[in-house]
């Protein structure tokens, strides 16, 4: 553990550097996952089959909400220990990280509980019709079972990139990468689990990376290290008051998750209802895409919210600006490379997934390119959410998040369809976050303006 420390102060290293340092290691440890979501979609279209994809399909809410609980915990408590660090107040900061994660275990168990009771219901709802019920439910029991520990991971990897250790958070991801790949080999193909060994592949493989992140907490930190809460009244009314605090300045991630949940639920209906089971099928591959390019700019979101909150806390208000210059350029870059991948290899991606003697491929192969046109937008818009979180503007961040996650997307959904036909399908998403994106560019000079001045004021 000790090699992978860096020497990081989010005081006086030029901000530049700063990014560099936080950023690279966090892209590393994203594009493991990358890797993985390709190679497990892969591995399920090629080995199970397109009914197992769309499967997969339905259940994959269920990572958006546990990435979410965990980025809102995560986020929360990293902007609130980050300002305390900002004035020395080191106690403070561990003990919020500790409540931040016990808060998000907690909900975790109860979401994890409900999902494993209610199996059949939860794939109802999300989607599914009587035929994919079945491989649905098993995909999903053993990813809600699993879903604390994977919290673990999620909420801890912001208190370890805090700890300014951030080439450990991007080994863990590495790890639990390579070990689901292996797994999902192992299990699909020798073993012949089929879409079950994929659940408990990438179950087992989230678990172990969790653990080795409360490990890393408990015996290894340098300064963000677990701390003992206590359980009198007043102590626990004390956790509840922080908890509160933090989920509110979090609450914009878990709805940005909860918005690509709604993504692919609407879409599932909307799909399924114009094009059948092929079409969900090949809608699980643009949502296979789609968390990567989510994982790019939530990658620099997570590398930079230290920095600016830090900044924030301090009242630096010239590195503050300079981090999220950075962010937005790096969100572009970052942007345009993902969609030239995807309307340029649109074919290849779809080979990946699905067999060319499918329906789905081809309805695949033509969506992709539509699909591609919002990845700019995507990235941008996360990074605006980011800042807002950052400098404790939970409002501003939930109103963006609402933007592109209800008020814009359900009508695009809705009529985008009827006015396009099938492309309307794949350009429902594409629409919503250039739309959302404009509108932040007409308020963004009022909104910057009042909270420099807030932040000035400090």
């Amino acid at each position: 553990m000790e090699d992978n420390r860096d020497d990081i102060d989010f005081a006086t290293v030029p901000v530049h550097r700063l990014f560099r340092k936080m950023f690279l290691p966090t892209l590393l440890g994203m594009i493991s996952m990358v890797i993985l979501n390709i190679t497990d979609g892969a591995f399920v279209g090629h080995g199970v089959g397109s009914d197992a994809l769309a499967a997969v399909n339905i259940a994959a809410p269920i990572f958006m909400i546990t990435s979410g609980i965990g980025m809102m915990f995560g986020i929360g408590g990293s902007v609130v220990a980050s300002i305390h660090l900002s004035h020395g107040n080191v106690k403070a900061a561990r003990i919020n990280i500790t409540q931040s994660l016990a808060g998000a275990v907690s909900v975790g168990i109860v979401l994890g509980s409900l999902m494993v009771i209610f199996q059949k219901e939860t794939c109802v709802l999300f989607g599914s019709n009587e035929a994919l019920v079945p491989m649905a439910s098993h995909y999903l029991r053993w990813i809600a079972a699993f879903q604390p520990l994977s919290i673990i991971g999620s909420v801890g990897l912001f208190a370890v990139r805090l700890d300014g250790s951030p080439k450990v958070a991007m080994w863990a991801n590495v790890g639990a990468s390579a070990m689901n790949i292996f797994l999902d080999w192992l299990l699909i193909f020798p073993m012949h689990k089929g879409l079950e060994g994929a659940a408990i592949a990438t179950s087992v493989s989230f678990a172990i990376a969790g653990l080795c992140v409360l490990l890393y907490l408990l015996r290894f930190s340098k300064v963000i290290r677990l701390y003992r809460l206590k359980l009198s009244w007043k102590s626990l009314s004390l956790s509840w008051r922080n908890l509160k605090y933090q989920m509110k300045l979090g609450s914009s991630a878990l709805l940005g998750e909860i918005a690509i949940s709604c993504v692919l639920i609407i879409g599932n209906y909307r799909f399924i209802k114009f094009l059948g089971e092929d079409g969900v099928a090949a809608f699980s591959v643009g949502c296979y895409c789609l968390p990567i390019i989510f994982m790019l700019g939530n990658a620099i979101v997570q590398s930079v919210q230290p920095i600016i909150s830090y900044g924030y806390g301090a009242g630096h208000v010239t590195r503050l600006r300079q981090a999220l210059r950075l962010a937005v350029m790096t969100a572009i870059c970052g942007g345009l490379l993902s969609m030239a991948i995807l309307y340029f290899g649109a074919s290849v991606i779809t080979d990946l997934f699905i067999p060319r003697s499918s329906q789905a491929w081809q309805i695949c192969r033509d969506g992709l390119p539509y699909f591609s046109i919002g990845s700019i937008a995507v990235c941008i818009n996360l990074v605006i959410v980011g800042y807002f979180q950052s400098v404790e503007r939970p409002f501003a961040a939930t109103l963006v998040t609402l933007l592109r996650g209800i008020v814009i997307m359900l009508p695009a959904f809705i009529l985008l369809p009827m006015l396009l036909g099938t492309p309307g399908l794949w350009l429902a998403l594409p629409i919503t976050e250039l739309t959302t994106l404009m509108l932040i560019g007409i308020f963004w000079r009022r909104t910057c303006n009042k909270l420099n001045n807030f932040t000035s004021n400090k």
